[in-house]
């Protein structure tokens, strides 16, 4: 079975623009989503599709249900607390929504 032939999962929760906070969890194992940017806030700059699931790929499962993955843009200087470079700077991530939590939560 490849991965065009499973079934969508629901709508996505996100839209662009949508402003989120990446969850502080700490789950046994790999991870797709780095440590440092867990409890920061970014913006949805683009939605990048569902896909198996790498984070249970990684262990032998088989990644379903599809996930949607989102870029998320966030401001250097609220990643690094002593970010010294140009105001504008930014940094994007691809993170899975399950790792995503609105902005008012």
């Amino acid at each position: 079975m490849n991965d065009a032939s499973l079934p969508e999962p629901s709508d996505p929760l996100y839209k662009i623009g949508d402003i989120v906070r990446i969850k502080v969890a700490h789950p046994p194992g790999h991870r797709r989503t780095p440590d440092y940017i867990k409890g920061k806030t970014g913006t949805i700059e683009r939605y990048c599709g569902a896909f198996i699931n790498p984070e249970e790929r990684a262990y032998g499962f088989d990644g379903i249900p599809k996930k949607h993955l989102y870029r998320v843009r966030f401001d250097q200087s609220q990643i690094w607390g002593h970010y010294d470079g140009p105001e504008e700077d930014t940094l994007d991530l691809e993170i899975y929504e399950h790792w995503l939590e609105g902005k008012s939560l």
